[in-house]
């Protein structure tokens, strides 16, 4: 049986990806991440960082999944195919960074906005400059690219870029889609990610 974990971008709330779960088989398993200290989600002493966001989802990969992810997300769903490529079965990638330079390619900056709208959110989200850098061409899971095209913070020039570099991804673009193209597309988003992961 088909084992779904979605994971969400730094808006963190677990319902993000619920009208696109709602769309696909009822006899899926799906799994809604939330992260602990983002968004408005209560803050949790032991997340401080990206790394224990990898650790909680791989915490509940108990055998093959696919992940299915937007935004930050999509960082933690590369690193997790990058580090147990055996457990992850499909890979959905939603207007991530996908962990490659973002600011090269384009990508406005997000963190102003994002303090402005979630002020208790834990810091580190927006403190870290670090560039990321993963290396997305050791991707061995088959992956699909979905991008709005309207997002100004993850541009479809990104999408193309992680197209180029993952060996086995395609890229689909959504006309008017924004950066919560999942949310406001969700129809057309559960339709592609049903047929992908079938």
């Amino acid at each position: 049986m088909t084992k779904v974990l979605f994971l969400p971008g730094s808006g963190a709330s677990p319902d993000f990806w619920k009208p696109v779960g709602a769309r696909l088989p009822a006899d899926w398993s799906k799994e809604y991440f939330g992260w602990p200290g983002l968004g408005d989600q209560p803050h949790d002493p032991a997340v401080n960082g990206m790394d224990d966001l990898v650790g909680l989802v791989a915490a509940r990969m108990d055998g093959p999944v696919d992940l299915v992810a937007q935004s930050m997300g999509g960082v933690v769903a590369v690193r997790l195919a990058l580090e147990k490529p055996g457990l992850v079965r499909r890979l959905v990638l939603t207007v991530t960074s996908g962990g490659i330079d973002m600011a090269a390619l384009g990508a406005t900056d997000w963190r102003a906005d994002y303090r402005r709208s979630f002020p208790r959110a834990a810091k580190w989200i927006t403190d870290d400059r670090t560039p990321s850098n993963l290396p997305v061409e050791r991707i061995a899971a088959p992956t699909l690219l979905l991008w709005g095209d309207a997002d100004a913070i993850s541009p479809v020039s990104v999408g193309r870029h992680l197209e180029e570099r993952i060996p086995d991804a395609r890229l689909h673009v959504v006309a008017g889609g924004d950066h919560d193209v999942a949310k406001t597309h969700a129809e057309t988003v559960a339709a592609l990610i049903a047929a992908f992961l079938r």
